[in-house]
């Protein structure tokens, strides 16, 4: 039988921190303290090793497999590096959408007005050729 969740807190866990000074960075747990800590360290996206309470952190769905407890930043880099944990995270549909929020919040209000300007562009080419599809139908 399937339990109902998903994403276990266990070590090797990638997770996503929300708050605090590393907020937006993914790191991995490195060991559990007891039911609302765990120790993390994310030595590829510059994550000190910390105790973080579960409020703190959303889990992902990447597990690094086979990762001691407690390793130390440089065999975990190595292993991070070798499951390209990074490479992973940045293809999923997580973390680009939080890319398209960043950038979208750094436009310019000029940015915005050409952002603007393209999707007008591309509604009229869609409502063209749909319009010739729809005349063509009848």
């Amino acid at each position: 039988m399937q339990g109902s969740f998903k994403r276990l807190v266990e070590v090797g866990r990638v997770v996503l921190i929300t708050h605090g000074e590393d907020a937006g960075k993914i790191a991995t747990i490195v060991d559990i303290v007891d039911h609302n800590r765990a120790i993390i360290d994310g030595p590829t996206t510059d994550v000190k090793r910390q105790i973080i309470t579960y409020k703190n952190v959303v889990l992902t769905d990447l597990v690094v497999k086979g990762l001691p407890r407690t390793i130390g930043a440089k065999a975990l880099a190595k292993f991070l590096e070798k499951e390209q944990v990074v490479e992973a995270w940045q293809k999923t549909a997580w973390a680009q959408k939080l890319e398209a929020r960043k950038r979208r919040a750094n436009m310019s209000d000029f940015d915005r007005f050409k952002l603007m300007r393209l999707k007008k562009q591309q509604r009229d080419i869609v409502n063209r050729q749909s319009a010739v599809l729809r005349k063509e139908r009848a």
